[in-house]
Order: structure tokens, then sequence, then C-alpha cells
């Protein structure tokens, strides 16, 4: 049960960021770091969202480096 209450934020994140043109397999988080250097709302944005997460370092990055690692996949799904 406990995994899956973690997976439902996750979902709700990646809908968000669907539905506002980003793919569908990925949070706004990892969409902010991989965007950054494109876009200048997506710097702010990646700011705004590592300062809300303050207690993690590089939030933004870390997200986009699971999503790159395939981390947020069950194990048989990965490399």
């Amino acid at each position: 049960m406990s995994r899956r209450l973690d997976q439902i934020p996750i979902a709700i994140d990646q809908l968000v960021n669907t539905i506002c043109g980003g793919w569908a397999d990925e949070t706004i988080s990892s969409r902010a770091y991989r965007m950054q250097g494109k876009s200048g709302k997506f710097a702010k944005l990646r700011k705004l969202i590592d300062t809300l997460f303050f207690w993690q370092d590089n939030h933004c990055r870390s997200a986009w480096e699971s999503e790159k690692n395939r981390l947020q996949c069950p194990p048989e799904l990965r490399g």
C-alpha cells in the first residue's frame, strides 16, 4: 500500500506535465531540468521546484537522472 501511495502524486505530476505539452512518462521536475538551457521559463521553474524541495539536493537533476536511468520502472523493465 505504501508504494501505491508514493506513486499517486507522481502519476498526477506526470498527468499535469502531459497536459502542459510534455512527455507522458516524465515529471515536471525532470522536464524543467532537461529544458532549462532551452527556455528561461524552465530555468526559473527548475529553481522554484528545487527551492520547494529544499530538503533534497538538486531535486530536478535527480528526477531527470532517475528518468534517464529508468529508475521509475519496475526492475524487470530497466536497462
